[in-house]
């Protein structure tokens, strides 16, 4: 247990978030996503919610500022809903360490599959909300 970090970060989640290097991208991903089909660097975080691993993830790092969308959530296949409630809550824990950051861009399934591939990680969660999918990028952690 570490002073000042939450406690739902694992040790294996602190390495990789230290080891990211700016540019970086980390897929929190719900419960039902075939990660291992696309990373070869896969974290579980059963039973955990991504917009509370958010709020833990974003106090330590920053988003990407030289991108326009380093926050990207999976888009609905045609036919399919976004519960809105999902977005609400991914954007409180976001912005309650980060004010400015960039609105949420989305992907198709299959674009957001191909961005997974190229990610540095997957955190696989409990999360059960359809299109429950998250991409962040990281930025450059500000000297002070």
């Amino acid at each position: 247990m570490l002073r000042g970090i939450s406690p739902l970060l694992s040790p294996e989640l602190l390495a990789i978030l230290s080891r990211m290097g700016h540019g970086d991208e980390l897929v929190l991903s719900d419960a039902h996503f075939p990660a291992e089909s696309f990373n070869s660097r896969v974290l579980r975080a059963d039973g955990l919610h991504i917009h509370d691993l958010l709020d833990a993830i974003m106090p330590l790092w920053v988003l990407d500022a030289y991108v326009p969308d380093p926050v990207v959530m999976m888009a609905p296949v045609e036919g399919d809903t976004l519960d809105p409630d999902v977005l609400v809550r991914y954007r409180a824990a976001i912005q309650r360490h980060h004010p400015d950051a960039a609105a949420t861009a989305y992907l198709p399934r299959f674009d957001f599959y191909d961005r997974t591939r190229r990610a540095f990680a997957v955190v696989v969660t409990g999360e059960t909300a359809k299109y429950g999918n998250i991409l962040i990028k990281k930025g450059v952690i500000p000297v002070p």
